[in-house]
Formats: structure tokens, sequence, C-alpha cells
């Protein structure tokens, strides 16, 4: 079923597919005494984890790039990226040690994934995109604009605030649910954070 229901979001080699499956399997297996996500029904896992996970990684822009998850918890969005992204190399930030500790089971066998088990404001390394979901604005903080300058952020309704020195481009509504956005945005000139401008080529807006 998993391979069917990713299906009606993308086409994906097969694997690619059971990679993504895999984890799903193993998540299920940890969040029995680790308590990684609420959402677990197959149906609405795929939807909410690895489509939209996947809706991020297809408007980054073609080529290598370097990527940090902030807040990674689970993986998401960052370890589909990985998958379906294997010429780029991806790291999962996640400061809770217990997740962290999922995140470098479940990345074992991927070999353009890092897990760091700290807190993103501590990171002195430079990426060219920072991504995220469901971490709130005020703990993005400043983190985000230090690590790259450029940003791909699923949430909600909220807009980001000017505080995390980004310029946002119109918000992108996710093909599935109400009130779900990608936003993308580029560090301000005003920001001091680094240099602005997207990564060479721009956003590739096609969808997932």
């Amino acid at each position: 079923m998993f391979p069917e229901l990713l299906a009606r979001c993308c086409t994906l080699p097969r694997e690619q597919v059971v990679a993504l499956e895999a984890h799903y399997q193993l998540l299920l297996r940890w969040n029995k005494s680790l308590n990684l996500t609420r959402i677990t029904r197959l149906e609405e896992a795929v939807e909410r984890h690895y489509c939209e996970s996947i809706f991020v990684a297809s408007h980054l822009p073609a080529g290598s790039l370097r990527i940090a998850d902030i807040g990674s918890g689970a993986g998401f969005p960052g370890f589909p990226i990985a998958i379906v992204r294997p010429e780029s190399s991806v790291t999962l930030i996640e400061s809770q040690q217990r997740k962290a500790v999922f995140l470098k089971e479940a990345s074992r066998s991927t070999p353009n994934i890092k897990v760091l088990a700290v807190r993103a404001d501590v990171i002195h390394e430079q990426f060219d995109w920072v991504v995220s979901r469901a971490v709130s604005y005020s703990d993005l903080g400043q983190a985000m604009a230090d690590l790259a300058p450029n940003a791909a952020l699923l949430t909600g309704a909220d807009e980001p605030p000017s505080s995390l020195g980004f310029a946002w481009e119109r918000p992108v509504a996710l093909p599935w649910g109400q009130q779900r956005f990608l936003r993308l945005g580029r560090l301000s000139r005003n920001s001091g954070g680094g240099e602005p401008g997207m990564h060479e080529g721009g956003p590739d807006h096609h969808g997932a």
C-alpha cells in the first residue's frame, strides 16, 4: 500500500520508494516507545510526512546542494529530501538526543545524510539551504539566517516574521489539506547573516 499511496503524489525510482517505506516501518517501531510523531496511519503519514517533504525537494534548485533540516524530529522534511535528491548532502539537526539516535539508525544506509544532535544555533557550518517543518518561528530564530542564504519552510497560515531576516516569496499552497504552505525565502540584504540571493538557478517550481 505504501508504494501505491506515494504514487498519488510523485513518481520515484523503485529504490527510493523502498528506502522511504523502510523509514516508515522503522518509524512505526520506534514510535511505540519514543514520541516521534502523532501521525502514524498509513495514508495520512504518506501524505503529511513523505509527500509534503518531496514537495519541498521538488521546489529546490537543481544540482548538488548542502541542505540543513532544523528540528528534524523523525526526519521530515530532510530524510525524504535526501532520498529523492541523492546528489545533495542533507544534515539533520535534532537537539533531542533520543530522536537523534533514531535519525542515525534510520539513515545508516543513506550516505548523503549526516545527523547532528545539537541545537542549530551552535552550528558554524554553512549550507546552501535551510529547510524545516512544524518548528515555531521563534525557535528558528537567528540560527536560520546564520546557516544559509536560502530557506524552505513547511508552515501553517501564519506568515514568517521579519525578525527571521528573510524576504519571502508568495506562499505555495500544498496540494493536500487546508492552510498548509511552502514558503521560500532568501536572506534580506539588511539581515547581516550572509550574502542574499537564491542558489544559482533559483527555485525550480514544478510540483511533486
